[in-house]
């Protein structure tokens, strides 16, 4: 299946030495929908992390610098979750132990077919709640509580993720204002009008005043 190139599922961190083959994962992967990130060495990899933020890592173990086991080890001690898939040669067996020892979610071993590759990232994603969750550029990274544009980070306040996680999750259809009102307010907090509708001028803002709908009297609609 294929998408459209301003309909993204995901950010993907590639990490693969092999040119033929890292030319070949990002075509496949650009082609599903997702967007990539191409490292070639450990350290290059290291530092995307530090920059921004990913929906999954697709990590070869034996690449120069800092070695795919090395470098996840190394994000997990950060407290980093991100599903991570490593790719392996057949006869790793030690590897494979000392990766999911070290923090992998799966392996796959090369060579592979490249439609188990994209079934595996997609049940992986779907499992961690990061599938299906983008809209026209915007995607939730559950897992940093943000919402990517595009694969940049928003500068969002609490109440407005909430409101955009919300519009995202329902793209397309209206939210009512008993619905966000659910979601944005704790039962004790003042329920204001005029604080909804800043938030909502304040994300028209960030993401472009044409894809939010006012429906009148209603609630609010994101325009996929």
């Amino acid at each position: 299946m294929k998408y459209g190139s301003d309909v993204k599922k995901g950010s993907i961190l590639l990490l693969e030495d092999d040119a033929l083959l890292g030319e070949t994962l990002e075509d496949l992967l650009d082609e599903a929908g997702y967007e990539v990130q191409w490292c070639r060495n450990g350290q290059a990899a290291l530092d995307c992390t530090y920059e921004r933020t990913f929906s999954l890592y697709l990590l070869d173990v034996k690449v120069p610098q800092i070695d795919g086991l090395t470098l996840l080890r190394s994000l997990r001690g950060a407290d980093d979750s991100t599903p991570a898939i490593f790719l392996t040669s057949y006869g790793d067996k030690a590897d494979r132990k000392a990766g999911f020892e070290g923090g992998a979610d799966d392996y796959i071993v090369k060579p592979f077919d490249n439609d188990e590759l994209l079934w595996r990232i997609e049940a992986l994603l779907r499992r961690s709640g990061l599938l299906d969750a983008c809209s026209g550029g915007l995607c939730i990274d559950e897992q940093h509580r943000t919402i990517l544009q595009e694969g940049e980070p928003l500068a969002l306040t609490n109440k407005e993720y909430e409101l955009l996680r919300l519009l995202i999750r329902h793209r397309g259809k209206t939210v009512t204002k008993p619905m966000i009102e659910e979601v944005l307010w704790q039962a004790q907090e003042h329920i204001s009008d005029g604080a909804l509708r800043v938030y909502v001028n304040r994300l028209k803002h960030l993401i472009g005043k044409d894809r939010i709908e006012n429906i009148r009297g209603v609630g609010y609609r994101l325009v996929s």
